[in-house]
């Protein structure tokens, strides 16, 4: 699987706001950007894509930025995925259980549907909060331990 750019920086524009959100004022975008090494351009638009989801709100003025929605600990990362990037796992733009093939490959969807169930159980529970703290759930932390985690493939 390929994490886009796109993707990458908006899992760590939201991990950023996550983390300034104790505080509950917004944060600007050339703070995000300077904390994630995000070029600035490219992430106001990365900004605009969570706001359109519904998980990033803005506010003008002197005192304005960037704000989280709903508290960290209620958005996924897949959350912000799918706001940037659409569907976890679509093949062709499709998504799997529209799939159907012949031959050999009849049983493709269900490896599809299998690689977006195990997307999930990683995407799905690891939240802005538990990145923001530095703290992954168990059963994530521990797929990080497996000996061949690491090794590229």
């Amino acid at each position: 699987m390929r994490i886009s750019a796109k993707a990458d920086y908006a899992v760590r524009a939201a991990a950023e706001l996550a983390a300034s959100s104790s505080g509950g004022r917004p944060v600007k975008g050339e703070q995000l950007a300077e904390a994630q090494g995000i070029p600035h351009k490219f992430l106001e638009n990365i900004l605009a894509d969570l706001r359109q989801a519904g998980l990033v709100r803005t506010r003008r003025g002197a005192e304005g930025g960037y704000a989280l929605t709903r508290d960290p600990s209620e958005i996924a990362v897949a959350d912000v995925l799918r706001a940037v990037e659409g569907p976890l796992a679509a093949v062709q733009g499709t998504r799997p259980e529209g799939l159907r093939y012949r031959g050999a490959a009849a049983r493709l969807p269900e490896v599809w549907v299998a690689l977006r169930a195990n997307l999930r159980a990683v995407l799905e529970h690891v939240s802005l909060a538990d990145l923001a703290a530095g703290d992954l759930p168990e059963s994530v932390a521990t797929l990080t331990t497996t000996p061949d985690a690491w090794q590229p493939h």
